[in-house]
């Protein structure tokens, strides 16, 4: 699961990656918000850990932008622990707050409750357009017709129905469907990709792959 860290601190951004990493987490690293916006452009992520305090805009603006833009949950490091913060924090949406210094293992065990909680989320009946289906049955239902298409195409077609709008990395999403190394991954994505367009299209979806030049693709709304 890819984690975005945004700090100032370049002691603090190696302490958190090093120890993300160790517990399996594909983690990049920003020193600032415009940094962090570019990353948020390019790639998908499942969690932001953001620092308060920081030139330029501050972690509460970032918060915002990740949480209303990008729909990414957010976990808010601080120096402070003045209950005004925590307060401001959460109105930008944020999901949790950690106040430095922290325990490794506090920031671990939060970071696994809410990708825990957000999982749970991305489970449940995912509705976009005229598509919506359901993740515990597999039901595929476009406009008001069901359709059985092969397991592969349905799952890659639930990972951007959870990420409408979102810039999605062609190696992240190989990595998410087949969990393995393939012969030829590129070969094999691109093929699975024109077959799901193709039955989009054919089912006459109000939604749509758009390929990302030097990335990947996004899923977005028609009209």
């Amino acid at each position: 699961m890819p984690i975005l860290i945004v700090d100032d601190d370049e002691v603090i951004l190696q302490l958190v990656s090093i120890h993300l990493e160790k517990a399996g987490y594909t983690v990049e690293k920003a020193s600032n918000a415009e940094a962090a916006l570019a990353f948020l452009q390019k790639q998908s992520f499942d969690l932001t850990i953001i620092d308060v305090m920081m030139p330029g805009m501050d972690g509460f603006q970032l918060a915002n932008i990740v949480t209303n833009q990008y729909e990414i949950p957010v976990i808010m490091l601080t120096a402070k622990g003045q209950m005004e913060d925590k307060e401001k924090g959460f109105e930008q949406g944020i999901d949790d707050y950690i106040v430095k210094p922290f325990e490794t293992k506090e920031l671990l065990f939060r970071v696994r409750a809410i990708l825990r909680r957000y999982q749970k989320a991305y489970q449940a009946q995912s509705v976009v357009g005229n598509v919506k289906m359901d993740k515990d049955t597999w039901d595929l239902r476009i406009g008001e017709k069901q359709y059985i298409w092969p397991m592969k195409e349905l799952e890659i077609l639930l990972y951007f129905l959870q990420r409408l709008g979102r810039n999605v990395n062609r190696w992240d999403l190989i990595d998410e469907i087949w969990g393995e190394t393939l012969d030829q991954p590129e070969f094999t994505l691109n093929t699975h990709i024109n077959r799901v367009r193709e039955r989009l299209k054919k089912a006459e979806a109000t939604i749509e792959i758009v390929t990302i030049r030097g990335l990947g693709y996004r899923l977005e709304v028609k009209g």
